[in-house]
C-alpha cells in the first residue's frame, strides 16, 4: 500500500514538475523566496495591528510560536522518515527540472514552505478575516502558490506539500483559536476587576 502511494507520488511528481517553461521558471522561483512575500507579510500585520491595536504584540508572540513549532515539527519528521528530496533521489536526477542548480537539503518529508505558509493564511482567515473574502482570496493564493512553487522546483513531492499544507493549516488555525481565546478571557478578567 506504501509503495502504491510513494508510486502515485512519484508520477504525479514529474507530471507537475514538467510543467514548465521560460515564463514561469523566474516566478516560481521568487514565489519560494520569503523575501519576495515581505510586502505582503507587512500588510498581514497592519491587518493585525488594526484587528487587535491593544494586544498586537500577543498576536505577535502568538505568530512567532507558531512558526517556531511549524519549524521543529517539519525538521522532526525530515530527520526520522528521511526521505529523500525529488532532486536528491539517484533515479531522478537526471530528470528533475530544477533552476539555479538548487536542489535543497537531503530529505524533503514534509515540507517546511507549505507547512508555514498555510500556517500564516489559515492564522489571518481565522483570526481577522471573517467575511472578508479578500483577505481569504489573498491569504490563500499566496500559500497555494508557496507550496506549488516547491514541487515546480524540484524539491518537495505532491505528497510532501499536502502533508506541510494540512499540519500548517491546522497550526495556523489551533493558534488563532487559541490566542483569541485566550485574548478574550483576559479581557473579560480585567473587565470584571476594573468593574469591582
Amino acid at each position: 500500500m506504501l509503495e502504491t502511494i510513494k508510486s502515485i507520488d512519484e508520477s504525479l511528481f514529474l507530471f507537475l514538475n514538467a510543467q514548465h517553461n521560460s515564463f514561469f521558471d523566474p516566478l516560481m522561483w521568487l514565489f519560494s523566496e520569503k523575501l519576495f512575500w515581505a510586502p505582503l507579510y507587512v500588510w498581514f500585520l497592519w491587518l493585525l495591528y488594526k484587528r487587535y491595536p491593544k494586544h498586537f504584540w500577543t498576536v505577535l508572540f502568538a505568530i512567532a510560536l507558531m512558526i517556531v513549532a511549524s519549524d521543529q515539527l517539519c525538521n522532526l519528521a525530515k530527520n526520522n522518515v528521511m526521505r529523500l528530496r525529488p532532486s536528491q533521489e539517484p533515479h531522478l536526477y537526471s530528470v528533475v527540472h530544477i533552476l539555479n542548480d538548487y536542489r535543497g537539503g537531503m530529505y524533503g518529508f514534509y515540507s517546511g514552505h507549505a507547512s508555514n505558509a498555510f500556517a500564516v493564511a489559515l492564522f489571518m482567515i481565522t483570526g481577522i478575516a471573517k467575511n472578508k473574502r479578500y483577505i481569504i482570496a489573498v491569504s490563500l493564493l499566496y500559500a497555494i502558490l508557496t507550496a506549488y512553487s516547491r514541487i515546480y522546483l524540484g524539491v518537495h513531492y505532491p505528497g510532501d506539500v499536502l502533508t506541510g499544507a494540512i499540519i500548517g493549516s491546522l497550526l495556523g488555525t489551533g493558534f488563532a483559536f487559541a490566542h483569541n481565546r485566550l485574548r478574550d478571557r483576559y479581557i473579560k478578567a480585567t473587565n470584571s476587576e476594573i468593574s469591582i
